[in-house]
């Protein structure tokens, strides 16, 4: 049964996680969880977003946001899929396991 949709209103406080599919690795080490952080640093202000924690794991990662006008989906999709293309552009294909958010 698919799960419902996110209430994504701004000013929300929500507990996000992503994780690799099949439980693979999301983070094959601190170069990854580096380049991660940068451009979550890069995209909270562009998108009004508040970033209260986070816990970066192996094969899955924890972030508490409060959203801003545009909507944690905004905020994800952009962080998920440059994150991804990062992944391909370093050669790291093979380990690479999209992360989804759960």
């Amino acid at each position: 049964m698919p799960r419902l949709a996110r209430l994504d209103a701004p000013g929300i406080v929500q507990h996000i996680i992503i994780r690799g599919i099949e439980r693979r690795k999301v983070f094959v080490d601190d170069k990854d969880r580096d380049n991660l952080l940068d451009r979550l640093s890069d995209l909270l202000p562009a998108t009004n977003t508040a970033c209260y924690a986070w816990a970066l794991l192996p094969n899955h990662a924890h972030f508490l946001f409060r959203s801003g006008e545009a909507g944690l989906a905004n905020l994800m999709g952009r962080l998920l899929t440059w994150y991804a293309g990062k992944k391909g552009e370093d050669g790291k294909r093979k380990e690479l396991s999209i992360p989804r958010v759960g």
